[in-house]
C-alpha cells in the first residue's frame, strides 16, 4: 500500500471515530470499533490522536458486560474555537464560535457604500479589532470567511461581486499573511445551504437554498457536493435574465431576477409609490424619513393588509415562484429553503410560491419535494461559515 493511500485510510477512520463520538458519546471504544466495523486498534489510535488534539475527552466510565468497566469519551466543542466572518452586500458579521457552530460573542457592522480596496481595508480593521480580544488565540483552529459574488474557494479568490466591486481579490492569501492562521474562502450561499444540511432542518443530500435580501443568491447541494461549476459561478440565481428588454442589471445583462425581487427593487418600487402620492402604509410610519423603510417595516405592512405591499409581494412570488420551478424541474431536489430578509417570516411570500410550483413544475420532481423557510435563525450566515470550516476540519457527515 502506498504511502498516500494509508494516509487517506488513517483520515477517514479518524473522521469516523469523531463523528460517532459527537454524535452518540458518551460512547466507549469498542462499541466505536463494532459501529464502525473497524479494529480496536485503530479506533484507540484516533481516540489518541483526538484527545491529544482536544476534541475528545475521557469522563468515566460506563457499565460492564463483563471485565473491566469500559471508558467513556466525548466530543468537546468548547476546548477550541473558530472565527467566522460573513459579508453581504451591506454588512459584515464577525463571531467567534464553538465547534458545534454557536456563537460565543459577535459583532455586526455597516459596509456603509465602501467598495473595492477600501472594503477591504475596513474588514482588516474589522477583524484586527475583533480578534485583538481573544487572549488565547492558541485555541482557534482557524478563519472561515463567506463573501457574496463568484468565488474560487481552492485558490481563495473572490473573482467576482457586482455591487461590493470585488474583482479578483486574493482574500486568502491576504488573511493568512496578516493573521498566520489557516483561512477557508467561500460563497455566502454554498456556505449556508452546508449548514442547513449539517445543522439545520434539512438534512438532504439534494438540497437548494435560496436567499432573497439585498440580493439574490442560491447554494446548491447534488448528492452531497456543492455545485460549484468552473470559476465558482454556479448558483448565481440572481442573474438568471427574466426579461430581456428589461432593467439593466449591476453585471452588465438585462432582465436579471435580481432587478425585480431583491430588496434594493423592492425599496425602489415602495419610494416611488409613495413619491408619486400612492397611499400606503409604509408611508405613514417612516414620516418622510425615506431611510426608514427597511424589510421590517415592508413586512410589518403586509401582516396589516396594506394594498400596495401585497401588489408588491405578488409580484416578487410570481418572478420566484418561475425561477425555482426552472430550479426544481432542473436539479430535482429532495427539498428547495427560503431565507434572506424578504422571506423570514413573510408566510404570505412562502404560500405563493408553493401555489406557483404546484400549478408549474413537472409532477415527477415536485410531488415529494420539501418546501420551506430557512431553520437557521438570524446567525445562519454565520452559521454557513463554521460549515465550511468544521466540514474540512472534523469531516462532519449526515446520512439520509
Amino acid at each position: 500500500m502506498r504511502k498516500g493511500d494509508l494516509k487517506l485510510i488513517q483520515e477517514h477512520n479518524r473522521s469516523m471515530v469523531l463523528n460517532k463520538i459527537r454524535t452518540e458519546g458518551p460512547i466507549s471504544r469498542i462499541e466505536l470499533a463494532k459501529s464502525n466495523q473497524i479494529s480496536p486498534s485503530t479506533v484507540a489510535s484516533a481516540v489518541q490522536e483526538l484527545i491529544k488534539e482536544g476534541y475528545v475527552s475521557e469522563i468515566g466510565t460506563g457499565i460492564s458486560s463483563g471485565g473491566r468497566k469500559p471508558v467513556l469519551l466525548k466530543f468537546n466543542p468548547n476546548n477550541q474555537y473558530l472565527f467566522a466572518v460573513a459579508m453581504t452586500n451591506s454588512l459584515i458579521i464577525l463571531a467567534q464560535m464553538n465547534l458545534e457552530a454557536s456563537v460565543l460573542r459577535k459583532s455586526t457592522h455597516q459596509i456603509s457604500g465602501l467598495q473595492g480596496e477600501e472594503l477591504v481595508q475596513l474588514l482588516l480593521e474589522l477583524m484586527d479589532t475583533f480578534f485583538g480580544g481573544s487572549e488565547d488565540l492558541h485555541r482557534c483552529i482557524g478563519i472561515s470567511v463567506t463573501v457574496p459574488g463568484v468565488v474560487n474557494n481552492e485558490q481563495g479568490i473572490v473573482y467576482y461581486n457586482t455591487k461590493l466591486r470585488m474583482s479578483n481579490v486574493p482574500l486568502k492569501q491576504i488573511l493568512e499573511d496578516r493573521y498566520g492562521l489557516k483561512i477557508w474562502l467561500e460563497n455566502d450561499m454554498n456556505a449556508v445551504v452546508l449548514a442547513e444540511r449539517r445543522f439545520g432542518k434539512f438534512p438532504y443530500s439534494n438540497l437548494i437554498y435560496i436567499s432573497i435580501g439585498d440580493g439574490l443568491g442560491s447554494g446548491i447541494l447534488i448528492n452531497d457536493r456543492i455545485m460549484r461549476g468552473v470559476h465558482g459561478g454556479a448558483g448565481e440565481f440572481g442573474h438568471t435574465s427574466v426579461n430581456r428588454s428589461g432593467i439593466r442589471c449591476e453585471c452588465g445583462n438585462v432582465g436579471c431576477l435580481d432587478s425585480y425581487i431583491s430588496w434594493i427593487a423592492v425599496y425602489s418600487r415602495i419610494l416611488t409609490a409613495i413619491t408619486t402620492g400612492r397611499p400606503t402604509r409604509i408611508g405613514e410610519v417612516i414620516g418622510g424619513d425615506y431611510g426608514k423603510i427597511i424589510p421590517s417595516v415592508y413586512l410589518e405592512a403586509l401582516r396589516q393588509g396594506d394594498r400596495l405591499a401585497q401588489d408588491i409581494n405578488e409580484e416578487v412570488a410570481e418572478h420566484l415562484g418561475a425561477g425555482i420551478v426552472n430550479l426544481i424541474n432542473m436539479f430535482n431536489p429532495g427539498a428547495l429553503i427560503l431565507g434572506g430578509e424578504m422571506a423570514i417570516g413573510n408566510t404570505e411570500l412562502l404560500s405563493k410560491v408553493q401555489v406557483y410550483i404546484e400549478k408549474h413544475a413537472m409532477s415527477i420532481v415536485k410531488d415529494e419535494l420539501v418546501f420551506g423557510q430557512s431553520s437557521l435563525g438570524e446567525n445562519d450566515k454565520l452559521m454557513g461559515a463554521a460549515a465550511v470550516l468544521l466540514q474540512d476540519v472534523l469531516g462532519f457527515s449526515i446520512t439520509d
